[in-house]
């Protein structure tokens, strides 16, 4: 059966959200149709309204969900209706290079890079007013329903609360693997996070359980120290109280540089600092918030010949369909917190509201 349910559809890019009755086909073979219960808002949302990351409009945004199952399609044998779920926004097919391959978590069946908003068989289950609405990493979770392949969900604990452990499916094991999976982080060292949002404070929590000794929070919004400091940051420095560039007060702080930085922002400028701002023989610096659409980076190379790694996290080094449900038993032993994560609690008919909060930093 078709569904007719409520979603948020952009439309355009730089315009709001607009509360639309969306109509999601059932599941074809190996997809699952979820009932959304919960869902984040990802700074990677509002680069596709601002237009840094190029996606076809119309969309129904959103990948950071959990939800219970309402149907699958046929061939589906690894989840049942009435299971809760998390979507996952990289994927892992079990077949592919980056699937068979032990370091690799990078499934070729993501749409991440390719922006085609289609499911794997290249047509969409949204259709709004007649037109058919793109899918958005093969989630699309700002609607109350929505059609995920089978490749793309990972089964969780019945009893997991799904208001918190959404988290899981992008931000939280976005900052968390970073640490503990990209960078491997070792007992003693001494960390940079660079951007305290969600995914950086989760950067913070990954640093402090690898061991860390030292994490050096950075950021222009001192409102952000407080938590940063209360998941494990033991120092707090914003780069707008000093009147030169942050590596070297990094450098200086440090007696010649840190053993991993994460740069949490997206942007070139933090990057190039966060690598700049690594011991320059050992230091690996990780590269987690989301690249600019069309910038590139220009830096000496000096910095990398002398020994330093540079190193990208995609959905923090898991293999998604593996590690997602081990990572919500692991918050259900209480082995990490997710509530300094969540800041408000809104209904979702005010996602723009939500925006807004996430666009003033708050």
């Amino acid at each position: 059966q078709v569904i007719k349910c409520k979603a948020a559809v952009l439309w355009e890019a730089n315009k709001p959200f607009s509360i639309e009755e969306v109509e999601v086909a059932p599941p074809k073979e190996h997809e699952v149709r979820i009932k959304i219960m919960a869902t984040g808002i990802c700074r990677s949302d509002d680069h596709v309204v601002t237009g840094a990351l190029a996606m076809p409009f119309p969309i129904i945004l959103g990948h950071e969900a959990a939800g219970v199952v309402e149907s699958v399609g046929q061939g589906v044998t690894s989840i049942k209706p009435g299971d809760k779920v998390i979507p996952l926004f990289v994927p892992q097919c079990g077949e592919c290079k980056s699937c068979l391959n032990t370091k690799g978590n990078l499934c070729s069946k993501t749409d991440l890079g390719t922006s085609a908003g289609l499911m794997p068989d290249g047509t969409t289950r949204f259709t709004c007013k007649g037109k058919a609405i793109y899918h958005f990493l093969g989630t699309s979770t700002f609607t109350e329903y929505t059609v995920v392949h089978e490749s793309a969900v990972a089964k969780i604990d019945s009893a997991a609360p799904l208001e918190k452990v959404c988290l899981i499916g992008c931000g939280f094991s976005t900052g968390y693997g970073a640490a503990l999976q990209t960078a491997k982080v070792e007992p003693g060292s001494t960390c940079a996070v660079f951007g305290l949002g969600g995914v950086g404070l989760s950067v913070v929590m990954g640093c402090k359980a690898a061991g860390a000794s030292r994490i050096i929070a950075v950021d222009i919004n001192k409102d952000k120290f407080a938590k940063a400091q209360e998941l494990g940051a033991t120092d707090c420095i914003n780069p707008k109280d000093f009147n030169k560039p942050i590596h070297e007060v990094l450098m200086e702080m440090t007696g010649g540089g840190v053993d991993y930085s994460f740069e949490v922002i997206g942007r070139t400028d933090t990057m190039t600092a966060a690598l700049a701002c690594c011991q320059n023989n050992y230091g690996v610096s990780v590269i987690v918030g989301v690249p600019p659409a069309a910038q590139k980076i220009t830096f000496d190379p000096m910095l990398l010949f002398t020994g330093r790694s540079w190193k990208g996290s995609i959905f923090g080094g898991w293999k998604s369909k593996d590690a997602v449900p081990k990572l919500v038993a692991d918050y259900m032993k209480k082995k990490f917190v997710l509530d300094p994560l969540i800041t408000h609690t809104l209904p979702w008919t005010k996602i723009n509201e939500g925006f807004d909060l996430l666009r003033t930093g708050k």
